[in-house]
């Protein structure tokens, strides 16, 4: 009996998972969520790790939440409801992510599948190598049943930068290489249901923080960052900005020539940062 709320009040129309992803259509992911249901969502999102600590030599990294109809049943003696997956459907509700975690995922998706552990620790003096003070890696590459898959969400991701109704398409404009991202906002206060948000009427430390996730060049990617701007608002105004200049420092100016053509490198699976 809720109706669903949206941040485009006059709706996005008819769209596809392209197209939603793009114009971050929250009712797209409602509903997808609900048809899904939680076992489904709890089995994919701990495949790209959330819900653990994935980090090999960082002491003191959270895991997270990932809830699951199990968990609510043992922490608040609850059942799992529709409206959870609903929450669960655009990341919020009971589940909890880190900065770290979001890069990781992210980088997952830019090495279609292949992991990248985050390591601190690049290298030590003497003559031993870093690997010998480090844990083994414990994910498996991640396969699919379709690999092109990867492709179509990747591409939807590239849509957020460069299509004409991206969100963050002015981060995108012209760049000499291609990226792809996702914007997002993490409420920081719960809304009653007939209550609208109004930034200028809330305090600066209950305004929404701004987020953003992706990953450069698309088709060889060497960067995958997650940006999160405390109370910033929206995440294409403030934190899609951030992670261009991200991305023009890492590939224009560090690795590259400056103007626009990359070095290649003998690894080419994204770093996370």
């Amino acid at each position: 009996g809720r109706r669903y709320r949206d941040w485009k009040r006059s709706g996005h129309g008819w769209v596809d998972l392209t197209h939603a992803m793009a114009q971050s259509c929250d009712v797209y992911f409602y509903e997808a969520a609900v048809e899904m249901g939680v076992d489904t969502m709890h089995s994919y999102l701990s495949r790209f790790g959330f819900g653990e600590d994935a980090t090999l030599d960082v002491s003191g990294a959270l895991s997270g939440l990932l809830p699951s109809r199990d968990w609510k049943r043992a922490v608040r003696n609850e059942p799992w409801y529709p409206g959870d997956s609903v929450n669960l459907g655009i990341g919020q509700g009971f589940m909890l992510a880190t900065p770290l975690q979001l890069a990781t995922a992210t980088s997952l998706i830019a090495n279609r599948g292949e992991w990248v552990e985050p390591r601190l620790l690049k290298g030590i003096q003497g003559d031993r190598l870093p690997d010998a003070f480090l844990p083994s890696e414990t994910h498996e590459p991640l396969a699919l049943k379709d690999p092109d898959d990867w492709e179509y969400i990747i591409d939807a991701m590239a849509e957020v930068m460069h299509g004409s109704r991206g969100t963050a398409r002015r981060s995108g404009r012209g760049a000499s290489y291609r990226m792809a991202g996702k914007t997002g906002t993490a409420q920081v206060f719960s809304l009653a249901e007939d209550e609208e948000y109004d930034a200028e009427e809330v305090k600066e430390r209950l305004r929404d923080h701004a987020m953003f996730v992706g990953f450069a060049p698309v088709d060889n990617p060497q960067i995958a960052v997650a940006v999160i701007v405390e109370n910033g608002g929206g995440g294409s105004s403030t934190a899609a900005p951030v992670a261009r200049a991200m991305f023009d420092a890492w590939l224009l100016e560090f690795s590259g020539t400056g103007d626009g053509s990359l070095i290649s490198k003998a690894d080419s699976k994204s770093e996370v940062h």
